[in-house]
């Protein structure tokens, strides 16, 4: 069952108009970002030659538009996330998913992968940029993977918080203005808190840097599935009431 809702949903989103401008917007500004900074990198190469231990190209190039494309992605998701439960109830189409024998694991997990599943586009465009690097040199491959690893999972996380408050919301503009302002006011408080603050080290792109630096963390690994878990639970708790109350 949750196969088949992920392809519902995935068939939805793909003829959703919305979808594919965000799709082509963020690829348009990832692309141009790219090109800004492998321009960057052509121009620095003959002072980058005389160093010793200069940086590569990956790290000049990739590394930064990968960086970029999370905080974009921080800003795109919540458009993508607002109609996945706020849309039914809108509609008016809710009550129907909660009394017909589908559990409400199934709708949320459904839902989630779904929307991760078209996700997975852009970031594997993104992939494709950094692996065009190939045609002129050698590129990290190493660093390429962790980076693409980490901003799947925080585009998880993105995706499990929009889904939570799609839950709550019942109007799709106001689920997708609520999980800008949370994403958002997390990013603030990563940006303001002490660097031994608690609420900095429970920051998501905190826990990316790692990846964008090439290393793969266990740790912040875990931070980001679990975080993710979490707010899948409590879509996942918020149907159910829902489905209890009648």
């Amino acid at each position: 069952m949750i196969t088949v809702i992920a392809a519902k949903e995935v068939r939805a989103l793909f003829h959703s108009p919305l979808a594919w401008m965000v799709l082509a917007v963020l690829q348009a500004v990832l692309a141009w970002i790219f090109l800004g900074r492998l321009d960057a990198f052509l121009s620095l190469q003959p002072q980058l030659a005389r160093l010793a231990n200069a940086p590569g190209f990956t790290e000049l190039v990739a590394a930064p538009t990968f960086g970029a494309a999370a905080l974009i992605l921080l800003m795109v998701v919540p458009l993508l996330t607002m109609r996945l439960i706020a849309e039914e109830r809108r509609q008016q189409t809710l009550p129907l998913l909660t009394a017909a024998p589908v559990s409400s694991t199934a709708l949320v997990l459904g839902k989630f992968a779904g929307l991760m599943l078209f996700l997975c586009l852009p970031i594997a465009l993104l992939v494709a940029l950094a692996a065009s690097l190939a045609l002129g040199g050698r590129p990290d491959w190493g660093l390429i993977a962790a980076n693409a690893l980490g901003l799947l999972l925080l585009t998880g996380c993105f995706a499990a918080v929009g889904l939570w408050l799609s839950c709550l919301a019942v109007q799709p503009a106001i689920a997708a203005i609520a999980t800008f302002g949370v994403l958002l006011g997390l990013w603030i408080v990563d940006l303001n808190a002490a660097a031994d603050s608690v609420l900095r080290h429970a920051s998501l792109l905190r826990r990316f840097e790692s990846f964008n630096q090439g290393l793969i963390d266990s740790y912040d690994a875990a931070f980001l599935v679990l975080f993710c878990a979490v707010f899948l639970a409590l879509a996942l708790h918020r149907l159910d009431a829902e489905r209890w109350s009648g």
